[in-house]
């Protein structure tokens, strides 16, 4: 039987979004230590079951996956101390996720989605991704309006520019699609499918879909 996540594992997360304190999280570290060790088992499945349509994965070690539960609050202006969701990045040669296009697992209760794409790509990704997309607006566009694509996800995610990017003409015909300063994917997961036997299939379904996106992207990077 594939991996679950578990019902405690959810009420572990409400409860941290009540009492996100560092009091509270010390009386509760063992159970916060059931539910990450509950999520690193789901994800190193995970990892198994997309290794199969995109091998490199693979290879991956899963901790390497996992963001820390611990907020940096050193510039922020709320100052609670733990994130109150756990989340992966499941990405092939580089690990940041800014710099490749990969596979995000956010386990939140209320709040769990499966995302892809390049999140805030910097200089140069983000202008080779446009060029790409210029060069090969065929491709591109069939991709995002193929039946996969539009069942999983919808639409493209992602913050626009208000004109046209550097580079491009104000009256470029494809200028929707070059305007995004993020190029996102994302497929929202009901809590009562989370916990349920199929939510494995569910992520692993939704992350080979989101494949050919992610390769489109990763070209431009490459």
């Amino acid at each position: 039987m594939a991996a679950t996540i578990e019902k405690s594992t959810i009420k572990f997360l409400k409860d941290l979004k009540n009492n996100n304190t560092k009091e509270w999280f010390a009386d509760n570290k063992p159970k916060y230590e059931q539910a990450k060790a509950n999520f690193e088992e789901f994800v190193t499945e995970l990892i198994q079951k997309i290794s199969k349509f995109d091998p490199p994965i693979g290879e991956l070690i899963p901790k390497k996956t996992i963001f820390r539960i611990y907020r940096d609050v050193r510039f922020s202006k709320d100052k609670s101390p733990y994130k109150i969701n756990m989340g992966a990045h499941i990405s092939a040669q580089r690990s940041k996720i800014h710099d490749r296009a990969g596979y995000y697992l956010q386990l939140q209760p209320g709040n769990t989605f499966l995302a892809g794409g390049a999140y805030d790509p910097g200089n140069p990704w983000i202008t080779q991704i446009r060029k790409e997309i210029d060069y090969n607006t065929n491709e591109f566009k069939k991709l995002i309006n193929s039946a996969s694509f539009k069942k999983h996800f919808g639409e493209i995610h992602g913050e626009q520019l208000k004109t046209a990017p550097k580079g491009f003409p104000k009256d470029h015909p494809e200028l929707d699609l070059l305007k995004y300063k993020s190029y996102l994917v994302m497929n929202k997961v009901p809590d009562k499918v989370v916990t349920s036997n199929d939510f494995m299939k569910h992520c692993a379904t939704v992350f080979k879909a989101m494949k050919p996106f992610d390769d489109f992207l990763n070209r431009a990077a490459d």
